[in-house]
């Protein structure tokens, strides 16, 4: 039951794995939708970029991903997309974290000119850009939000883990 851009949505949260295309979102609560009453609509409208050390592991990748949903009171079914710098789009800990969503990847040298509010110039010795997870998120936002003119707007700024950056991104549509 798709209708513009939006996904039916199941009260209560499932995290031991991320969503799926087709699958019911989660929003909160309960497991399960009251007895008698149709499932809720929410859009898919975040954009997660996430940055790290070579070999992390999913475990570290998982438990950032869930503190930056719980924390911010983000709905993880509401993720569109995860994103990262093209030296991480094999890497082990981060596929098996997402699967089986995909990874959105961009050169080191095109994340480098996306203003952020977090740049590191340790980042940048090491990865080739001032920012891999908040500055990924946002052209990976960006992209999706198309001509129509939507926003990409930071909802959550560069949080850190254990080897592991996360950052989310929410597109707004335009205004009509």
């Amino acid at each position: 039951m798709r209708r513009a851009g939006l996904l039916p949505v199941r009260r209560g949260r499932r995290r031991d794995r991320p969503a799926r295309p087709g699958d019911a979102r989660p929003v909160g609560g309960s497991a399960l939708p009251a007895a008698g009453t149709a499932p809720r609509l929410g859009p898919v409208t975040l954009v997660v970029g996430i940055g790290s050390v070579r070999g992390v592991s999913a475990v570290a990748v998982t438990a950032l991903l869930d503190r930056l949903y719980s924390e911010h009171d983000l709905d993880p079914g509401a993720v569109r997309a995860y994103a990262s710098v093209d030296r991480r789009a094999g890497e082990p800990g981060i596929l098996a974290a997402i699967a089986p969503a995909a990874l959105r990847t961009y050169p080191a040298a095109t994340l480098d000119v996306i203003p952020v509010p977090n740049p590191s110039s340790r980042v940048r010795d090491g990865a080739g850009t001032r920012s891999v997870a908040e500055a990924a998120a946002l052209l990976a936002a960006a992209e999706l939000g198309g001509p129509a003119g939507a926003r990409a707007v930071l909802v959550v700024p560069k949080m850190i883990g254990d080897g592991v950056t996360a950052a989310a991104v929410r597109i707004v549509p335009a205004s009509r």
